[in-house]
């Protein structure tokens, strides 16, 4: 579906509920979206090998008749085309399981949204994902270097000798808060408030477990981190020159024996 000149934005949802897709763009219609439900996961996998054009959002029901969007957001983050790994995903279910909801999180999805929903709170969390992206690409890209590691947070990718890391976008986006702050200790509760807007709940409780997992992605020895180090009772700290050599030890004052 073509998008038309008075819309910004084209979302498709994946969902098997007429009526609640016939809802949702009623609601999104008028506030400038363009809308296309796809009722099955196999149509949805022939839209978007075929479109020409990606949508810039994707509404992806975990429960459908033909699979599992779980499984779904998976093969996405996986897929061969960039474009296709990038799309943001909102996924809604009926379910409202925690662990259902942290894995779809943590396989990629950038939100997620319980049924039944206010679609006031569907459009504003749509329209929290969008900002996120970036709208131009002639502008100058915002990349971070520390030594081997580069940050780039328009292409939402890091790289440790210019290799992409294997971050799901939450990690990344815990990664970016904390290289923007570097040198600067963080407490979880300054890292929680920075990350407001990006599906903080995906966080809560859980800092720690993605530090770990963000270590392994960009630590050459991730029990002994450099980049990230852990202020007992403080919180993180993100090293300006994580890959200078260790300064010497300090001299006591002892003398050699």
């Amino acid at each position: 579906m073509p998008a038309s000149a008075s819309s910004l934005f084209t979302v498709w949802m994946i969902d098997d509920d007429a009526e609640l897709a016939a809802m949702v763009g009623d609601y999104l219609r008028p506030a400038g979206f363009d809308f296309e439900n796809l009722p099955t996961l196999e149509a949805a996998r022939r839209r978007l090998e075929t479109a020409d054009v990606l949508p810039d959002l994707l509404l992806l029901d975990l429960m459908l008749p033909d699979g599992d969007g779980l499984d779904t957001c998976r093969e996405l983050r996986a897929a061969e085309r960039p474009e296709l790994r990038t799309l943001p995903i909102l996924m809604l279910t009926a379910r409202g399981d925690d662990v259902d909801r942290i894995l779809g999180l943590e396989l990629g999805a950038d939100d997620y949204l319980a049924k039944p929903f206010n679609p006031r709170e569907l459009l504003a969390r749509i329209r929290a994902i969008l900002r996120r992206r970036p709208t131009d690409d002639s502008a100058p890209r915002t990349l971070l270097r520390f030594g081997r590691l580069s940050i780039d947070c328009d292409a939402r990718v890091a790289r440790l000798d210019d290799e992409p890391c294997d971050l799901t976008p939450h990690q990344f986006e815990l990664l970016r808060v904390l290289a923007e702050n570097a040198g600067r200790v963080l407490s979880r509760d300054a890292i929680m408030q920075a990350l407001r807007g990006h599906a903080v709940e995906a966080f809560d409780r859980s800092i720690d477990v993605h530090v770990s997992r963000i270590r392994a992605a960009i630590e050459s020895d991730p029990s002994h981190p450099r980049r990230i180090l852990t202020l007992r009772g403080a919180g993180y700290l993100f090293a300006r020159n994580p890959d200078e050599p260790d300064p010497p030890p300090e001299d006591d004052g002892a003398g050699t024996p």
